[in-house]
């Protein structure tokens, strides 16, 4: 059964089923784990990724990062949130991918018609309007992606809780070729 956000006659999306069978998308994940666990056997892997190497990526479904990338299960740590952009809890992740589990190279993804482009700070004043509540956290919305990268670049060579800064890359993936495109460091 697929998985797949573009259902077939054969196939339904997660979506469809569990309204079908009454229950929610969540129930027919579980049932598909279930099936999954049955046909499971431990890799005998350990937590240190293969190649390390740590990739930061915009959160958006369109993005197979394993499967553009080349990647298999054990290769990679990936780090993903909405825009791809380096947060304090991306800085985080990317101090434990470090010092404890041995990543060496960072590789930063944002991607063509993200929806990051679309937001504005002013939602976090629309947010604190409906729940009456301002967030803590930036929106860290953007409208030039390129410069996202390189700003994201810039956080983590600037970091100074991260070992390992002379490796780190910057790219925009194009989500209509699926090819990337390097993004220079700012001069």
């Amino acid at each position: 059964m697929s998985t797949s956000a573009q259902p077939s006659a054969e196939t339904d999306s997660p979506t469809t089923s569990a309204a079908r069978s009454g229950g929610t998308v969540t129930d027919r994940l579980v049932e598909l784990n279930t099936r999954y666990s049955e046909k499971f056997s431990d890799p005998g892997m350990d937590a240190r990724p293969v190649l390390r190497v740590a990739v930061v990526a915009c959160m958006d479904a369109r993005l197979d990062l394993h499967a553009a990338l080349g990647l298999e299960l054990g290769d990679c740590h990936t780090i993903r949130n909405a825009g791809g952009v380096v947060t304090d809890d991306v800085i985080r992740s990317l101090t434990i991918s470090q010092r404890a589990l041995g990543t060496r190279s960072v590789i930063l993804i944002h991607h063509t018609n993200c929806g990051m482009e679309s937001l504005t700070e002013e939602f976090r004043q629309e947010l604190e309007l409906e729940v009456g509540q301002r967030p803590v956290w930036a929106v860290e919305a953007y409208s030039d992606a390129d410069q996202d990268v390189r700003q994201s670049m810039q956080r983590v060579r600037t970091s100074p809780f991260l070992l390992h800064t002379d490796d780190v890359r910057g790219f925009v993936f194009d989500v209509t070729t699926g090819k990337l495109r390097e993004i220079p460091s700012a001069a």
